[in-house]
């Protein structure tokens, strides 16, 4: 085990400060207290650059290193949003704000990379530039994507990209990761059934969306059964449906919404484009006309190999081979660094929470003694990637 000993001089001020992020979490873009609190730290780290709103309420922070011979540059990601959740944890530091909490442990990735910010700019053994990333609304407003349309790698350009994500009942001091799709796509899909409704003793003088509707049900599902490779994946769920309101009218109209989740571009591309066809054909069967919205939020999360295998690495240098797990078995849940590894090559790590509720769960806490692997994680990651140069490389570029 390689935790580093400067985490510990500050762990207790970092656990007061990940505390507080949880007593007060914010949702979205609105993360305004977050993300003043993030600058404030980082000001008072003695970073080089803080910037504030990129994405409307992302912050941003750079640390240059002792020297900058390689020219070289790498993105370190945190998420700042809460979740709309009634926190059951009865903790101390439990959220203040009735119906949010920090069920998915941003208040301690955020504190996490804050904690090695604070090493690194008081340290500088490193040779290039190191951009600290605060993103907001990862939660399902898409952050990444808005600070990068608000131009975060134009104005902070880096040549790899890397985020940390913990992962309850995955053991204290472990960290699993593997190349190629990583995490799911996250899509919406939004189905409007129309008939003609009327008196419910009378459905012949009505087209009733109810069987429309329950038939289209069955039928989405074999999308997946009877269209996709069963040795790749998907998920076609519905998730809510909403249609009259007597006990006798058969209604107008039926809504029905849910969810797909995918780990392959196309069949991302395939799973919509049967789904389309679907709604169509058995509302045309049926004599009723039907719509359906496909909205497409996250992509796929696909991790880099090469970055991959320098994150494995740094991960090894602090947990131990043995404690660094590098097969992954992708997830169906979304993440919005999807967006950034778009843009730069890089990767996302998951390191142990230990055993508890699992994430967006109302008795979920973030593991405070997590803090040390993470803060030193980042810092080892820093040192391989950007090396310091020795005197002799210096005086000879």
């Amino acid at each position: 085990m390689a935790v580093e000993n400067w985490v510990s001089r500050h762990l207790d001020e970092l656990i007061s400060f990940r505390r507080d992020l949880h007593a007060h979490p914010e949702l979205l873009y609105d993360v305004d207290r977050t993300a003043g609190r993030v600058a404030q730290a980082l000001h008072a780290a003695g970073v080089d650059e803080v910037a504030t709103g990129i994405g409307r309420t992302g912050v941003a922070g750079v640390i240059r290193g002792a020297t900058a011979t390689s020219g070289r540059a790498i993105g370190l990601r945190a998420d700042m949003d809460a979740l709309p959740v009634s926190e059951e944890t009865g903790a101390a530091w439990a959220s203040t704000k009735p119906g949010l909490m920090h069920a998915c442990g941003h208040d301690g990735h955020t504190t996490m990379l804050l904690g090695a910010a604070r090493h690194l700019a008081e340290n500088r053994t490193f040779d290039g530039t190191v951009v600290l990333i605060f993103q907001p609304a990862e939660e399902g407003g898409a952050g990444a994507r808005a600070m990068i349309e608000d131009g975060l790698f134009e104005r902070f350009p880096v040549d790899e990209v890397y985020g940390l994500h913990n992962k309850p009942n995955l053991p204290l001091g472990h960290f699993a990761i593997a190349p190629g799709p990583v995490m799911g796509s996250v899509d919406e899909i939004r189905i409007r059934v129309r008939g003609v409704g009327g008196h419910a003793a009378f459905p012949h003088n009505t087209v009733d969306p109810i069987p429309v509707t329950g038939a289209m049900i069955q039928a989405l599902q074999t999308v997946v059964s009877r269209n996709l490779d069963p040795l790749k994946s998907a998920v076609v769920s519905i998730t809510s449906l909403h249609g009259g309101d007597a006990f006798n009218v058969i209604p107008t109209e039926v809504a029905l919404n849910g969810t797909v989740r995918t780990l392959d571009a196309q069949v991302r591309d395939m799973v919509e484009n049967r789904l389309g066809a679907a709604v169509a054909g058995i509302a045309s069967a049926f004599g009723c006309a039907a719509d359906l919205d496909y909205v497409r939020h996250y992509p796929v999360t696909v991790n880099d190999a090469d970055g991959t295998a320098r994150a494995a690495e740094a991960a090894m240098a602090v947990a131990g081979t043995q404690q660094v797990a590098t097969d992954l078995t992708p997830s169906l849940g979304g993440e919005d660094f999807a967006f950034m590894l778009e843009q730069v090559p890089g990767a996302i790590i998951f390191a142990g929470n230990g055993a508890g509720p699992g994430l967006h769960h109302p008795a979920y806490d973030f593991n405070d003694e997590l803090i040390p692997w993470g803060c030193s994680y980042w810092t080892r990651l820093v040192g391989q990637r950007l090396p310091p140069k020795t005197n002799t490389e210096k005086q000879n570029p």
